[in-house]
């Protein structure tokens, strides 16, 4: 009797909790799972990625590492070559002297095995190694070599052509230049390749990349900000630890072959996907740029089983004419972000069962989500039990003031389920923010204080997101002057400046506006074309040129209602233009070039 009441209890309570808690167990499964790869990250050997590379190569040195256009390394042979560099660097007698530990040796090198090498070598002299983008040029390049104070600037032999002009300036400002690839090369210039030709595979001292602290600076990435150039974002010991247990939560193993197509300089590329695979002994297969028309030939060659994506990747991919066998290939994971929903959608429909793993983060942020149930259109869930380990608060936002809606108190106020609300994280020391390079202002920027109590810190994300009431989360829109367009984030106010330095131009406003099928495209008002100093993708694709721009009633430029009012040339009374890159000039938008905009028989 007493067992068949408790037999009812538990059916009535199972019952109960699938209709209240239908996630509970996938929630705590999650959990499970990360904590048990945050203990087997943090027990590990070595407390710096060096070491724990080094680890692995000397458990698996023959195990496959990296595969690059027909080339195979080992972990073993990555280990050497990683250790040339460290040793060639730690022996240079040129300007400077040999690199000491915590000095900045910033990276403009595209993604090439060297990169790799360069990185890891680097760390085990315990330099930190700033990655720079390789579209960077003169001003903005400059402006990231200060603001992480680079002692040494490595550039790839296909970059240097970007180097070449501020040579004399890097020069007064000691900055030494070293090349990957052969020599000869100009005066003041050394080739690195000829250096590792010398140097010894021997290990340096291990107590050279040990940190004295874990929330020492390891490592800069640069991020877009809105204050209009790239800020150097601080990653921690910590931090690039802790990515080595980034496929390890997501499920895949030692067995897996990792295709990683984005940009090294970013933090997706190098510490999810390159730090990712060696957290779980993987093989990763790099190439230097996507190819949506290689990507399947790719996969079925290398037997790749594991994507690391951006939504702007599948959205290529869906966009390919369908061809014979693009179901035939051993792809069972796809990780990333920034996956629209109808793209997800068509993704599964034509190359089948590939489970998506959505997910969000910031280089320099302190919040993480994963979606972890496959559910359509989420970048993840804030359950009960994962705000315990990984607290964060949606609180309503002015988009017109561009400020968090505060009470009569003064405190700031959370939104409801379904409600969209300005993204925020606690700062503490469990979800620390290390903030940027450079003056404090930088950090401070990205703070707020005195959200819900007195003293209260929290790290704004500058994302709008909604929760919904079965705790999914969904990103809604960016706030500031930063847009994402062809998976590069795009300060408007970079934008705005190089346009404002040419005489014809009085004033110039740029904002993004969503293209039907593109994501956001870029509609400065400015009959100008746009200046040759900004990296391709941050070049202005429409223009609407108007007598004069509208001003909020705080002498703010109107962003939201031009980008609500799109580009589209037969709701716009004012004349607009759009960048031909066959001719490299602005091209009248006709109502029929539009057409072919939307349709995607123009190309953006």
């Amino acid at each position: 009797m007493y067992l068949a009441g408790a037999a009812v209890a538990a059916a009535a309570l199972l019952w109960l909790q699938r209709r209240l808690w239908p996630h509970l167990w996938a929630d705590a499964r999650f959990l499970l799972r990360a904590l048990l790869c945050r203990r087997r990250v943090l027990r590990g050997a070595g407390s710096s990625l060096a070491q724990r590379f080094a680890g692995l190569a000397r458990a698996a040195p023959q195990r496959l590492f990296l595969r690059f256009e027909g080339q195979r390394f080992s972990y073993g042979q990555a280990e050497r070559a990683s250790r040339r560099v460290a040793n060639a660097l730690r022996a240079w007698r040129g300007p400077g002297g040999p690199l000491r530990p915590g000095q900045t040796v910033a990276l403009l090198v595209g993604n090439e095995p060297g990169f790799v090498w360069a990185w890891l070598g680097l760390a085990r002299l315990g330099a930190v190694p700033a990655f720079l983008g390789t579209g960077l040029r003169r001003g903005a390049l400059l402006h990231c070599l200060r603001g992480c104070e680079a002692r040494a600037l490595l550039v790839a032999r296909d970059l240097y052509e970007a180097v070449e002009p501020l040579l004399p300036t890097l020069q007064e400002q000691g900055i030494v230049v070293w090349t990957l690839g052969p020599g000869p090369c100009p005066p003041g210039v050394t080739s690195l390749q000829e250096l590792m030709e010398e140097a010894s595979e021997e290990p340096v001292p291990s107590d050279l990349s040990t940190p004295r602290d874990m929330t020492d600076t390891c490592l800069y990435i640069f991020t877009s900000g809105t204050t209009g150039l790239p800020k150097a974002a601080r990653i921690s010991h910590l931090k690039s630890i802790m990515c080595l247990g980034f496929y390890r939560l997501v499920g895949a193993s030692s067995k897996d072959v990792i295709y990683v197509a984005l940009p090294l300089y970013h933090m997706s590329g190098s510490l999810l996907g390159i730090v990712g695979c060696i957290g779980i002994g993987a093989t990763c297969v790099l190439k230097r740029k996507f190819s949506a028309s290689q990507f399947w030939g790719d996969c079925q060659h290398y037997g790749v089983t594991v994507f690391q994506y951006i939504g702007e990747l599948c959205r290529y991919l869906v966009n390919q004419p369908e061809r014979e066998g693009e179901r035939d290939h051993s792809l069972h994971l796809a990780v990333g972000s920034g996956l629209r929903p109808d793209v997800w959608r068509e993704f599964l429909q034509r190359f089948g069962n590939v489970r998506i793993v959505e997910t969000y983060g910031m280089t320099e942020g302190n919040i993480t989500f994963f979606n972890y149930t496959n559910t359509l259109g989420a970048v993840g869930r804030g359950s009960f039990l994962y705000k315990l380990f990984c607290p964060f608060e949606l609180v309503r936002y002015d988009v017109l003031e561009g400020v968090p809606v505060r009470d009569a108190a003064g405190w700031c106020q959370r939104v409801g389920p379904g409600e969209t609300g300005l993204l925020i994280a606690p700062v503490t020391p469990q979800n620390p923010f290390l903030g940027y390079a450079g003056g404090r202002e930088l950090s401070e920027h990205k703070l707020l204080r005195g959200v819900f109590t007195e003293g209260d810190t929290y790290f704004n994300t500058g994302d709008l997101m909604a929760q919904d009431a079965a705790q999914f989360v969904y990103f809604r829109d960016r706030t500031g002057d930063t847009y994402r367009w062809k998976g590069e984030n795009v300060a408007t106010t970079e934008v705005a400046e190089a346009l404002a330095a040419l005489d014809s131009l009085q004033e110039v406003n740029v904002y993004g506006v969503a293209v039907p099928g593109t994501p956001p495209g870029w509609v400065p008002p400015s009959p100008s074309a746009p200046s040759p100093f900004l990296p391709p993708y941050a070049r202005p694709r429409f223009l609407r040129v108007q007598d004069q721009l509208a001003m909020t009633q705080t002498f703010k430029q109107h962003k939201v209602r031009l980008a609500s009012e799109g580009c589209d040339p037969t709701r716009l009374p004012d004349p607009l233009y759009l960048l031909d890159d066959a001719s490299g000039a602005y091209v009248p938008l006709t109502p029929r070039l539009w057409e072919g905009v939307v349709s995607g028989a123009v190309r953006i």
